[in-house]
């Protein structure tokens, strides 16, 4: 088993606190979209704003117009057509969706008073519906934060690849490479080691349990040196995935390493490894082909690749 000869205290010192881009942190251009749907709908409960009337001017709204209906989950940020509410020991369900012809008018001026929509509207904390969901939408969409990030680590690790005078050649789905299998010089995004084996004909069953588990990689790379497998993560915060994260790269950089014209790359980075620095630290001690942002940035895929 290879040992790293890196200093682990001075490697883990050089992860970055975060790599949050611009477009990180709210997709505005889809929350406007999202808001604009609901455009005929918010114009008409606008007429709502200031009733001094608030409850008998709904229902007159909504049996006019049902669909009015429909955007009252985005008022209170929830995607579902259905909102249940649990209160005094009685489990109900208001929909707003294509079931909401079985409830009743006044189960509905219920919800918008109990749930305290009436009471912004008739004080007029509200001033125009359309700017307000506008508002809703841009905290939902932080939640797609997560994914949003997880595409960063990607597409900077990408850039790197490309840095190297690697070529991107496409898959398509579990089955077909585009291109020449056999060309070096390229790498593949998300690739299955069904793939790999069927185009290559290297034997995996070391890294899948015998053919029994099927493993996508974020990047594989394949150069006149062998066949590369990547995987990439940030980790801006803690918690016990990381540790379960260190563990398994460990078992595969052991199990990767029985495999002829194969390396194991693990790409990683952020302050969240210091709570689990131990674990880490173990999996670094065996692995050469661990790397970090900053050693990226320094050409360690060319050295790697070339």
């Amino acid at each position: 088993m290879a040992r790293n000869t890196r200093d682990f205290d001075e490697w883990l010192a050089q992860f970055k606190p975060t790599i949050s881009s611009y477009d990180y942190y709210v997709d505005f251009d889809k929350a406007v979209a999202k808001a604009y749907k609901w455009k005929p709908e918010l114009h008409l409960m606008n007429s709502l704003l200031g009733s001094k009337n608030i409850e008998a001017d709904f229902i007159a709204l909504m049996r006019k117009y049902p669909d009015v209906l429909n955007v009252i989950p985005t008022l209170i940020a929830v995607r579902a057509t259905e909102v249940p509410i649990y209160e005094t020991g009685v489990l109900a369900y208001f929909q707003f969706g294509a079931k909401k012809g079985t409830m009743r008018p006044q189960d509905y001026v219920d919800f918008m008073r109990s749930i305290g929509l009436f009471g912004l509207m008739e004080d007029h904390t509200i001033t125009n519906l359309q700017d307000y969901v506008t508002g809703v939408e841009v905290g939902l969409d932080s939640n797609g934060r997560k994914n949003r990030g997880g595409h960063l680590m990607e597409n900077l690790v990408e850039s790197y690849l490309m840095t190297a005078n690697l070529e991107r050649r496409n898959s398509e789905g579990k089955k077909t490479i585009i291109g020449d299998p056999l060309e070096t010089g390229v790498y593949y995004k998300e690739l299955y080691t069904s793939q790999m084996q069927r185009f290559w004909g290297i034997d995996l069953s070391e890294i899948t349990n015998n053919g029994t588990v099927q493993k996508r990689f974020d990047f594989v790379v394949r150069t006149a040196r062998g066949i590369f497998a990547i995987e990439t993560n940030f980790y801006s915060g803690g918690g016990s995935k990381l540790n379960e994260t260190a563990r398994s790269y460990k078992e595969m950089a052991q199990e990767s390493e029985r495999i002829d014209g194969f390396q194991f790359v693990w790409v990683t980075d952020g302050g969240g490894w210091k709570s689990a620095r131990n674990n880490l630290r173990e999996t670094f001690e065996i692995m050469e082909t661990i790397y970090n942002l900053a050693e990226l940035e320094g050409g360690a895929f060319k050295r790697l690749f070339v």
